[in-house]
């Protein structure tokens, strides 16, 4: 203890010089808020870079069911946009809902083969029945040829069996849509009238005829008129509005008249 008392005295100026200094020091900082941000903020630029990490992981597995909630939100849109009212003079209302909606999910599908095919997360226990359009948010996807109680199986546009009734929307005139088997992103428009030319941008739609999908559904826009060595009939190449390759969040569609109709015309064609 006395060596230390001896020591601290015979440096006595320049332990005073150290205490002054800290005590500058303290002031110095107390005194300025930007140095106490400072220092404050170097932590919270941590702990938000943290939170910020765990907002991504969290968000990227809260996808799912943000996405499922977002397609049964366009569901029930579509669904309404079914129904038309029409009110003639004596405010007779009628109501149209021929066809109904529901979201599904491709769990696996396929764009390199001939016969390509999609299949659906939902069966006959979510009312699932064969011969319903299946549709993407760009346009028609395929038709659902088998159901199991949880699954759908459906051909995709992009099969060599698919031909799909359409008509050229800027003038209604009936065609036939289907695929050479070559490019996922292309299909062909056959027996298109000789008379008719078709220009790059012009818009495919579904028909109705098929009682499969409503009239109007895109299926694709022209990138190439083929002029035909035939006179009676052209082609033409169209690029399909469903990106197949990254498919995921479909809608199937049941015409709920399909079997009137079916029974109709079964009936006076015997």
């Amino acid at each position: 203890m006395r060596t230390l008392i001896v020591f601290l005295w015979k440096h006595q100026f320049f332990v005073l010089f150290i205490i002054l200094e800290a005590v500058s020091l303290t002031l110095f900082v107390n005194s300025y808020s930007y140095h106490r941000s400072l220092t404050s903020s170097t932590v919270n630029d941590v702990t938000g870079t943290i939170y910020m990490a765990y907002d991504n992981v969290t968000g990227y597995f809260g996808l799912k069911k943000e996405n499922k909630k977002l397609a049964d939100e366009n569901t029930q849109l579509r669904n309404m946009q079914q129904i038309s009212i029409a009110e003639a003079d004596t405010q007779f209302t009628t109501q149209d809902s021929q066809y109904y909606y529901r979201s599904a999910r491709v769990i696996s599908s396929s764009v390199n083969r001939q016969n390509n095919y999609l299949l659906l997360n939902k069966g006959s226990k979510q009312g699932m029945k064969a011969e319903m359009g299946v549709v993407s948010s760009g346009g028609v996807a395929g038709i659902v040829v088998g159901v199991s109680p949880n699954f759908s199986y459906a051909m995709s546009l992009l099969h060599h069996n698919m031909r799909v009734s359409a008509r050229i929307k800027k003038n209604n005139h009936l065609v036939n849509i289907l695929w050479d088997g070559r490019d996922y992103k292309k299909g062909r428009v056959v027996d298109i009238p000789s008379h008719i030319q078709l220009y790059a941008g012009d818009s495919i739609v579904t028909s109705g005829n098929s009682l499969v999908f409503p009239e109007g559904v895109l299926i694709g826009t022209v990138s190439e008129y083929l002029h035909s060595t035939n006179k009676d009939l052209s082609e033409a190449i169209i690029n399909f509005s469903t990106d197949f390759n990254s498919l995921k969040n479909v809608y199937t569609i049941e015409n709920l008249a399909k079997d009137e109709a079916d029974t109709l015309m079964l009936k006076y064609s015997e």
